[in-house]
């Protein structure tokens, strides 16, 4: 059952705010999808067309929605929008605030007359201060100005930005646990509430292991150049085949382990290199050795050895390998989508399986505008109202 019987209308483009309910669909959640005439800016990336069906990218965030198209800047648009609103449960929008309020849009303005409705904002730096309109994307603002992309670049290479949608689909899930718990609120008090996500915020929270550390201390040591990494046997190595994996002791006692993989049980004799390593230059030592260890094994033989030591590790895959990956298939990371043109294709799945039984999923992405005229005379327009909204 899980979110089915729910309705929710998501007025979203880009990721954040359309990932959050390409989730609840999958749950089971009545999802309409309301986009302007110029349509969600993701359909541009990849063609839908016979020939080249199902755009991968839009699919991704919009599967099994309904769509409508609204122009929100007249007056019939708007009160199209009101009448799918009195009777959803969940509206999820990432519209700047500024272009809610100047449309009576935003929550202050719909509480009163929708009391039930649980209205989920998903912003760039948040509802209120200066910057609550600056346009945001989560390259700019989870990635950018968080601190998350300094944190994770060594400061010897050039930064480069995180991949697409990477920040948004962290606030979308966000977005997702903030909405189920005013939900369930709304079982005891019978009203609903604001719900609000930035992508500043999900970043900061991505990355508060490092920032607790900030606020406590006024200062954390974060990314380094390899050479001066304080744990010898922790991070990546490259294999003589060109691989890389990637090592990470648990505890101190992971150092005989990684001893024995490399064929150096000699070095657990001598009391220089007895655990913990507080001379950067023992580190540096045993880094050159494990170097030099994996640069004669090719990625099968290390990672026979590395199994059979019951260290923490894997291989930097690639995203080819993944899609392949019988592991993450039983995993649950995919599944099949319809195409919208009588196909199919494989696609990303929601991060969370419920095996004891879940609604069906794989409906295909709306097309722009497909069910404007079922959705809003279903939401009690007439023929005429209807007419005047297209």
């Amino acid at each position: 059952m899980l979110l089915q019987g729910l309705k929710v209308v998501e007025m979203a483009t880009w990721v954040a705010g359309p990932s959050c309910a390409a989730v609840l669909a999958d749950w089971g959640a009545e999802v309409v999808k309301v986009e302007s005439p110029i349509g969600d800016a993701t359909r541009v990336f990849q063609p839908d067309t016979a020939e080249s069906p199902g755009n991968p990218i839009f699919t991704n965030e919009n599967r099994g929605k309904k769509g409508v198209m609204l122009d929100i800047a007249r007056p019939e648009g708007r009160r199209a929008l009101k009448a799918l609103l009195k009777d959803a449960d969940i509206f999820v929008t990432n519209v700047r605030p500024g272009s809610m309020r100047r449309a009576g849009l935003d929550y202050e303005t719909l509480k009163a007359e929708f009391p039930r409705l649980i209205y989920a904002a998903v912003t760039g730096y948040g509802l209120v201060g200066p910057e609550a309109d600056a346009p945001a994307f989560d390259i700019t603002a989870f990635w950018t100005r968080s601190g998350v992309a300094r944190a994770m670049i060594p400061p010897d290479q050039e930064p480069f930005p995180s991949r697409p949608g990477f920040g948004d689909h962290v606030t979308a899930l966000a977005t997702v646990s903030g909405i189920l718990a005013a939900l369930h609120e709304r079982h005891a008090t019978g009203r609903g509430r604001l719900v609000e996500t930035s992508l500043i915020r999900a970043g900061a929270y991505a990355i508060s292991w490092d920032l607790s550390l900030q606020l406590r201390y006024g200062h954390v040591v974060t990314a380094q150049p390899r050479d001066e990494r304080p744990v010898g046997i922790s991070g990546f190595f490259r294999t003589a085949d060109d691989r890389w994996i990637c090592i990470l002791p648990r505890t101190i006692d992971c150092f005989t382990n990684m001893m024995i993989v490399i064929d150096r049980p000699e070095v657990l004799a001598d009391p220089r290199f007895e655990p913990p390593h507080v001379d950067m230059a023992v580190t540096r030592e045993v880094r050159a050795m494990c170097d030099e260890a994996f640069g004669r094994m090719t990625l099968a033989e290390a990672a026979e050895k590395l199994a059979a030591s019951d260290l923490a590790w894997a291989p930097m895959g690639t995203l080819e390998e993944l899609a392949n990956s019988e592991m993450a298939e039983l995993a649950g990371c995919f599944f099949e989508v319809e195409d919208g043109w009588g196909g199919r294709f494989r696609t990303t799945a929601a991060p969370v399986r419920f095996p004891e039984g879940a609604p069906p999923v794989g409906g295909a992405a709306p097309k722009l505008g497909e069910h404007t005229y079922e959705v809003l005379e279903a939401a009690g327009l007439t023929p005429e109202e209807i007419a005047a909204v297209l």
